[in-house]
């Protein structure tokens, strides 16, 4: 009798418990679903439909935008020019972040949270803003032109707008905080003793970040590493402003095709711009997990 009554208040409890989590959970749920899910699966439909420059927009249900897409060697070739500046963008913040998140997270002063808001203060300013003023910077006849030819070290200005070097600073810039940040809170959370005793059983400063503060510090790696892959992926306004015209991404290419009206391209190149990162971005998480496991 006791036994059973004390069943029924664990199943009681267990109901209440999954009906607390279900309240919780329910509204952002349904906000995310209405939010995020319906406006994704309506540009999925939006894919594959024809267009026609009269009627814009074909009722349809063919992968012909997506043909279009892999079939063309200079949409293809923004792809591969996306994917290799959001990767090297991604690998220049780890190795410049990761130092310095060390050392906001061991360091003792006072001023240590002056020192996180310094890092945290670029974000206050737009990356429409941050652009522009890396354009005052490397203009033919911004600060650094004019300053190497006052000082005799050029002749003529320097071509460093427009290129691609440009659009890396800039997404470097605009990415490098989240990276920081992110390192930051995780190494903050590892037990100083363990570097201690890493030192002090032989191991140098490489082995003891090789072995014991990068494996302990993953989870930070893979999330400031994805967010900033995925920031890269999808910048918009750092590479029309400082790559101009002639430099193209993913992000200004799905926004050229809806300003052209064609929404079935626009959507398809979309969905694979989306479908691309978090394809890479969940196989990265994958083998890094394995890699440390072993």
């Amino acid at each position: 009798m006791a036994l059973a009554k004390a069943a029924g208040q664990r199943d009681e409890d267990g109901r209440t418990s999954i009906l607390s989590a279900s309240t919780l959970v329910g509204p952002a749920t349904i906000f995310v679903c209405a939010g995020l899910l319906l406006p994704l699966l309506i540009l999925f439909r939006y894919s594959l439909n024809r267009f026609e420059p009269r009627r814009m927009m074909v009722e349809a249900l063919s992968a012909e935008n997506y043909l279009k897409f892999f079939s063309d060697p200079y949409y293809t070739g923004i792809f591969w020019t996306t994917l290799y500046v959001a990767g090297l963008c991604t690998v220049i913040c780890l190795v410049l972040g990761l130092p310095l998140a060390y050392a906001l997270a061991r360091t003792q002063t006072r001023f240590k949270n002056i020192l996180i808001v310094l890092v945290v203060l670029p974000l206050f300013v737009g990356n429409a803003v941050r652009a522009a003023g890396w354009m005052t910077l490397l203009g033919n006849k911004g600060f650094l032109n004019v300053t190497l030819m006052d000082l005799g070290i050029i002749d003529a200005p320097m071509q460093m707008m427009f290129t691609e070097g440009a659009v890396i600073v800039g997404i470097v810039a605009v990415n490098l905080p989240y990276m920081v940040l992110t390192l930051q809170s995780v190494i903050e959370g590892i037990n100083r003793a363990l570097e201690e005793a890493a030192f002090s059983l032989g191991a140098g400063p490489y082995e003891m970040t090789r072995r014991v503060l990068l494996p302990l510090a993953l989870p930070g790696l893979l999330a400031g590493t994805i967010l900033t892959f995925i920031l890269g992926m999808n910048a918009y306004a750092t590479p029309v402003l400082l790559g101009g015209p002639k430099f193209k991404m993913m992000g200004p290419l799905v926004f050229g095709q809806f300003q052209l009206n064609n929404w079935p391209f626009g959507a398809a190149t979309a969905f694979i711009l989306m479908s691309a990162t978090l394809v890479l971005t969940a196989t990265a998480n994958i083998l890094v997990q394995r890699r440390y496991r072993r």
